[in-house]
């Protein structure tokens, strides 16, 4: 028989393992006590491949270069280039290719940084199996492995493929990378439900999680891409990173305007030689200067510094950001997907409650530092009087394995998170570990195994005396107990009373444990399990939950208070997002879904529950996908959170995707826009608050770029249409537009946000760069600096003053204008006749100062005067190209007051 005809014989793999039994496993698989047979693996490996992630095919290099260059405004500053060098204006020519340049180089090195998430998934794979093959115990390459090796686990491994878990001993895996789950989770050998979320899969490991505690053997049932992260590197590799709304809005902009100025030059050009019998080599270099006047070269510059400003301000502020466009994506969010442990929450696991009988003991403090106090409806009390706590306390602290220390003002803890907070609320107590081991030495234990659900340990105290102390769930230890500890001593049993207080806890999202206690000694010599079948005082319940993070309570309501809708997805249990949720005010009064009903809804369902809903549980990572894409189909521009690999394909797919810096993936990090160094949320509001800062400075400069070039034509157009001595030699123009333009307007770039700026919602997702009231504005200024140059050229000309001198006094009356404009620009609707507005930013002011002595240069040197025809001005000739500036600046000032007193402002915001 043939190798490939053997292996046909071998079973497809099945989305469905964890529904057959251990036994049912190995019989499809053909997996004994001994393994394969390395002829039956190498043929196995033959059809099913490597057990490795297949690398994406990427574009080369140049490929990626060239397609930086593929966008309207650069075809035509490329031109416009071409034009320039052709005419020998080389000066022109390296000013408008630099910026080209400068904008594709930028795009380049961002890109060759969007495939890195692929490359940390892979890295998550285990290098090496311990399996069991033809009766050896060997350890092998992982990428050899195949479906139906038999494989090892210890503590410490990580898992190398998918298993189908068939024998296990105390074994727990963290899984937080797939699952969002804070805790390890418990496995065994047990089937579940075929509906059974990933979280749940208690009879299942899956490749590159981590055993943290215990052993097992499990059959391999998926290698390489067909494993649950497979899956996951497959969606990340289909996922098309989107454009962000300003390049959108940048690229439907440039368009426009390339138009306009097509339409503006042939015009031009028609006008000068047609009608008014202009040379047509006069009009033709005309055309050019107009045309790169009114190209906003310095728009990617001022882009590229704008957004780098951005992300400088942001670092300091702990978000670091990975792909400049997102800096200003961030303040256009409507919606922002948040996962829950480590982000809106500490995961640090604290006990908040303990229950005693007859009492009910509410636990202050947050986290591993061991500060809090303990209260009786809002009464804090002495835990001395209490002794059902302080017994309670002492078992929990005893019965325990976890360590905590002190790490440069930093608690951490060792061990299992549940028996961390068991040691933290022992300290708030007063009684440490150090001190329960000197006074109650341990003599022996029964350690927690997911198949009992308890811990014991035996202990003797002070006086010699003999003690039990167990650890377990609720029911677990409820079925042990006969008795309770009373504030006067023991009683029997109220199971009705304790099973009230555990159900009713357990509904407010904590997770329970119930602590109890027996003084005699072991039956024999060692503590055995039948020393903990019954004959226990139950202690106390206790209820623990990962808690929110204060500042993230704080931050939720500013981005409320912003118009952004805050969604939890979580693949935590639901009861508990949904009393997290409350605590941070998301989801209140509206159910929570979970991911399995998700996956049971259509496309046009899902989009209207993603809105109505806010908190969203046992999500996987295809869930965590389609509620991101279902967000942006309605129209929303989404930022999304999370730490895990089961997080990555929603954060490449976000319009900002949001990593954990501190207990975040690689995988995450690679995926995402943005890192919180911090793992905090509240750093998000911030972000936020900068990238709509970031937004307000990119209007405010195309706000004052698209006048100041408007103003040139419209002085040339004005000439040409009546007849009169054009205003601007073409050499002119183009002194205009690429010296001073360019270097008044960067001092944009530095403006702070304005107060209220998280007052505001946020811009709608479609609208448009220039809106109606921009275009108002454009034009009136436009207008007003076309009326200050030309007038001042007439009249000069009219008292006899020379075309040299005239033309000097336009263009300075131009870049007065352009001065003077540059302070209204501060504020589009807000008062500058005042302090704030006239000094509140130096940049400004340096680059008024640094544009005059270029003006004065252009004026009066005579190397100057021989290139662009200038001529020296009075002291009185001054003084009218200061009246020029002037009048710009007291109708823009003016049109403003008009506004806010009429009450357009709010109207106008989003006109």
């Amino acid at each position: 028989m043939t190798a490939r005809s053997t292996a046909s014989q071998a079973p497809a793999p099945l989305e469905h393992w964890h529904t057959l039994s251990g036994e049912a496993v190995q019989r499809r698989w053909r997996t004994g006590p001994d393994g394969l047979s390395e002829t039956e693996a190498r043929r196995r490996l033959g059809q099913y491949g490597a057990n490795r992630l297949a690398p994406p095919k990427r574009r080369g290099p140049l490929l990626r270069l060239l397609m930086q260059f593929h966008n309207i405004l650069l075809y035509v500053m490329l031109g416009a280039a071409a034009i320039t060098a052709f005419l020998g204006h080389w000066i022109d020519t390296g000013v408008l290719l630099a910026a080209v340049v400068i904008n594709a180089l930028i795009g380049f090195l961002q890109e060759g940084k969007a495939e890195a998430a692929l490359d940390a998934i892979r890295a998550m794979l285990s290098p090496h199996a311990t399996v069991i093959r033809g009766g050896s115990r060997r350890e092998i390459e992982a990428a050899g492995l195949v479906p139906g090796d038999l494989v090892l686990l210890a503590s410490g491994d990580r898992v190398p493929a998918d298993l189908r878990l068939i024998s296990v001993k105390e074994l727990r895996v963290e899984e937080a990378a797939l699952t969002g789950e804070s805790l390890p989770s418990e496995k065994s050998d047990a089937a579940v439900a075929l509906d059974a979320p990933l979280g749940d899969r208690c009879g299942m490991a899956y490749s590159g999680t981590l055993v943290v505690h215990g052993q097992a053997s499990g059959i391999v049932v998926a290698t390489g891409s067909a494993t649950e992260l497979g899956k996951i590197n497959r969606m990340l590799a289909g996922i098309q990173s989107l454009t962000t709304p300003l390049l959108r809005q940048i690229d439907r902009f440039g368009r426009i305007l390339a138009l306009a100025i097509l339409v503006m030059a042939a015009a031009t050009f028609l006008l000068g030689t047609q009608l008014r019998d202009h040379a047509a080599a006069e009009m033709f270099m005309m055309v050019v200067a107009l045309a790169a006047s009114a190209i906003p070269e310095g728009l990617p510059a001022i882009m590229t510094v704008t957004l780098a400003l951005g992300v400088q301000r942001m670092a300091r502020r702990n978000a670091i950001i990975r792909r400049l466009p997102a800096v200003e994506t961030l303040g256009s969010v409507t919606v922002i997907c948040s996962d829950k442990t480590g982000t809106l929450t500490r995961n640090e696991m604290t006990v908040q409650r303990v229950i005693c009988a007859g009492h009910e003991f509410a636990v202050g403090g947050i986290g591993y530092a061991p500060v809090g106090d303990f209260s009786i409806d809002g009464r804090i009390v002495d835990t001395e009087r209490y002794p059902a706590l302080a017994l309670a306390v002492r078992a929990g602290v005893l019965c325990n394995d976890a360590r905590l220390r002190q790490e440069e003002g930093l608690w951490r803890m060792e061990g299992d998170p549940t028996e961390g907070a068991l040691l933290v609320l022992g300290d708030k107590a007063g009684f440490t570990r150090d001190a329960g081991d000197a006074a109650w030495p341990r003599i022996d234990s029964i350690p927690f195994e997911s198949e009992h659900r308890f811990m014991a340990t035996y202990h003797r105290d002070a006086d010699g005396e003999p003690w039990i102390f167990v650890k377990g769930a609720p029911e677990r230890i409820l079925g042990i107990c006969d008795r309770q500890f009373n504030h006067d001593g023991e009683r029997p049993l109220d199971a009705d009373y304790w099973r009230r207080m555990a159900t009713g806890t357990a509904a407010q999202g904590l997770r329970l444990l119930a602590l109890a206690c027996k003084r005699a000694a072991p039956a024999g010599e060692r503590l055995g399990f039948g020393d903990v079948e019954a004959g226990y005082t139950l202690l106390a319940l206790v209820g623990i939950v990962d808690p929110p993070r204060e500042e993230a309570i704080r931050a939720v309501g500013d981005c409320h208070r912003a118009g952004i809708r805050i969604k939890m997805i979580t693949g935590d249990h639901v009861e508990t997002a949904r009393a997290i949720g409350a605590q941070l005010a998301i989801g209140i009064g509206r159910p929570a879904v979970t991911g399995a009903e998700v996956a049971a809804m259509d496309d046009a369902v899902l989009r209207r529950v993603a809105m109505e809903v806010d908190v969203f549980a046992r999500a996987s990572p295809e869930h965590k996908l389609r509620l991101v894409q279902a967000l942006q189909d309605d129209g929303q521009v989404v930022a999304m959170t999370g730490d895990g690999v089961n997080d990555a394909p929603a954060l490449k797919r976000a319009d900002v995707g949001v990593a954990m810096g501190m207990k975040g993936t690689e995988a995450a990090k690679e995926a995402a826009d943005m890192v919180l160094a911090d793992d905090n949320f509240a750093t998000i509001a911030t972000a936020v608050r900068e990238g709509r800062a970031v937004y307000d400075n990119l209007k405010k400069f195309i706000l004052f770029m698209l006048p100041t070039n408007g103003g040139e034509a419209l002085v040339v157009i004005a000439a040409i249409l009546f007849e009169l001595t054009l205003p601007l030699a073409p050499a002119q123009v183009l002194w205009i537009n690429m010296v001073t333009s360019s270097t008044l307007g960067l001092a944009l770039a530095f403006e702070p946000a304005e107060r209220g700026i998280m007052a505001r919602h946020p811009r709608p997702p479609g609208e448009a760069l220039l809106s109606g009231f921009f275009v108002w504005r454009v034009l009136m200024v436009s207008v007003l600096m076309m009326t200050g140059a030309l007038g001042l050229f007439l009249w000069e000309l009219q008292i006899g003053t020379s075309i040299e001198t005239a033309r000097t006094m336009a263009v300075n009356a131009v870049v007065a204008a352009e001065m003077f404009y540059l302070i209204n620009s501060r504020f589009i609707f807000a008062p500058v006749l005042n302090r704030s507005g006239l000094t509140g930013n130096r940049y400004v002011l340096l680059a008024i100062a640094a544009c005059i002595p270029l003006q004065l240069a252009f004026t009066y040197l005579p190397a100057m005067q021989a290139v662009f025809g200038s001529a020296g001005l009075s002291a009185l000739e001054w003084l009218k190209v200061a009246g020029a500036g002037l009048l710009v600046f007291g109708v823009a000032e003016l049109e403003k007051l008009v506004i806010r007193r009429t009450g357009l402002m709010a109207r106008l915001a989003h006109a």
